[in-house]
């Protein structure tokens, strides 16, 4: 009878994963296209507490369970590692036979996301808090307009859409219900 890996603390380790000699736990897994990855954390789950000097991040096995679901569901590990600037610009390329004026409008939110940090951000890091930050934030630090605004909003939800279509994340961020009170408002 084999003998079955055990960690330091003597718990049992699941396939895929083990602990490392700095005390690290690795899951390596193969994603849907047969490449394999792996993710590292310094807690296995829970209730491990992380070493003293070492970033808090999520326990290994919670990281096992969102990529197993992801898998199950047949969504796109890390969104596919597509940032919103390219997301933007895959969707407006997909959109043809539109008038002159609304590829320059395309082109001006484009702009926009090329110098702004969130741009650069990977579609997966994105939620719905950091989608109404990122508009309030136009709003009120930028002083972009209303019509700018809706303008962004108004490419981004399809596009994100389209993303979640492709399955390579799980809801559209900028699915919201926005308050048109008035022109001042905050999605």
């Amino acid at each position: 009878m084999s003998e079955k890996r055990r960690d330091h603390r003597g718990r049992i380790l699941h396939n895929g994963e083990i602990q490392l000699s700095d005390g690290r736990y690795r899951f390596k897994y193969v994603d849907e296209m047969g490449k394999g990855h792996c993710v590292y954390s310094w807690r296995l789950d829970h209730n491990d507490a992380t070493p003293k000097g070492k970033r808090r991040t999520l326990p290994l096995r919670e990281m096992e369970k969102k990529i197993q679901a992801d898998h199950f569901e047949q969504i796109a590990t890390n969104g596919g590692n597509m940032t919103v600037l390219e997301l933007v610009e895959k969707y407006t390329s997909t959109k043809t036979g539109v008038r002159p004026t609304t590829v320059a409008g395309y082109g001006t939110d484009i702009n926009l996301l090329k110098k702004d940090p969130f741009g650069k951000r990977r579609i997966d890091t994105v939620r719905i808090s950091d989608a109404k930050c990122w508009l309030i934030h136009l709003q009120q630090i930028e002083k972009k307009s209303y019509s700018s605004i809706h303008s962004i909003r108004g490419v981004l939800r399809p596009a994100f859409q389209l993303v979640v279509d492709d399955d390579l994340v799980r809801k559209n961020p900028f699915y919201l219900k926005p308050v048109f009170a008035s022109r001042n408002f905050v999605v």
